[in-house]
């Protein structure tokens, strides 16, 4: 059985709140209330059990995210690049701290409904394929790159990549390095990687954390 509350590796999370929040009128997706509690307190009660430290990456003015403790982490680049970018700055961070943590795990702040035994089930994964070097999550026959968890070993290259331009793409870059898929299957009928991207969609949650049959995907 997994023991969802100990990984087998030093394992660091980042959370990836770095996004813009476009869809959801250009606010802190991470402070937006969903069910009394900001997205950001969901996610961190799901996912900080799963690993031994807990990163946020976002940009901006760190202070407003003092009531969680976490250390929050900036981009490397000024110019917005993505959950990579995220990814990237967490890597460098855990370096300046020196942490044995040999994976990061890494996932959104949009989604509350993470499954608990991600990084186990992950983790898991990659010791079974000594070649990949990152484990993505998959539901309903849809990747989710965001949710994943890499091996630290080769992250300078991507920091290098980053800055002259040679890695953009998320998918690009996590299939050239060696990928495995973990399936994850619906719980109580919903998507557990379901992302809450627009206004409308905080409304079309249930009280328990359950999607509206209508809004089902």
């Amino acid at each position: 059985m997994i023991d969802v509350t100990h990984p087998p590796l030093p394992i660091a999370g980042v959370i990836l709140a770095g996004g813009q929040g476009r869809r959801m009128g250009g606010v802190d997706k991470a402070l937006v209330d969903f069910e009394g509690r900001p997205l950001l307190a969901h996610v961190v009660e799901r996912f900080a059990p799963q690993v031994d430290r807990l990163l946020l990456s976002a940009n901006g003015d760190p202070a407003r995210f003092a009531a969680f403790g976490l250390d929050v982490v900036p981009d490397l680049f000024a110019e917005p690049m993505g959950p990579l970018a995220g990814l990237a700055a967490a890597h460098r961070r855990l370096d300046t701290l020196r942490s044995d943590a040999r994976f990061i795990a890494t996932v959104a702040v949009d989604g509350p409904c993470l499954p608990r035994d991600l990084v186990a089930r992950l983790a898991a994964a990659l010791a079974d394929r000594p070649g990949a070097r990152v484990a993505v999550s998959r539901s309903r026959d849809r990747v989710h790159p965001v949710a994943a968890l890499h091996r630290r070993d080769d992250l300078e290259d991507l920091i290098g990549g980053l800055a002259d331009g040679s890695v953009r793409r998320v998918m690009n870059w996590i299939e050239a390095r060696g990928v495995v898929l973990v399936d994850f299957d619906d719980v109580d009928g919903v998507d557990p990687f379901l992302n809450l991207n627009r206004p409308e969609d905080l409304g079309a949650m249930r009280p328990n954390g359950g999607i509206a049959p209508s809004q089902a995907r």
